[in-house]
């Protein structure tokens, strides 16, 4: 059993999954997003270039990892290397 300061330091399962890479294939937009935000004093319309580029991300993979489930391939979400090689072979960053 950890001593409860040690247990006070861990990050909840759900925050531990959407930084992990190889799950969130967004998360340098999500990241860019948050920054924006802190940096202009959450004025939203200052970051919606960022908002759109990260909702054009998620709009990407989610259509990715649809194909890849009606295709039986598993994992429905490739990993952050596969994630790599799709976006190279397509030679720019689709959003």
């Amino acid at each position: 059993m950890l001593p409860r300061w040690e247990k006070t330091l861990r990050m909840p399962m759900v925050t531990r999954r959407l930084r992990d890479p190889d799950i969130n294939p967004c998360l340098s937009e999500s990241d860019a997003s948050t920054r924006c935000m802190a940096e202009n004093s959450y004025d939203k319309e200052s970051c919606s270039s960022h908002f759109l580029k990260y909702k054009n991300c998620r709009k990407f993979w989610n259509s990715v990892m649809i194909q890849r489930r009606q295709n039986g391939v598993k994992p429905p979400m490739p990993t952050a290397a596969e994630r790599d090689e799709i976006l190279g072979a397509l030679g720019k960053m689709p959003y």
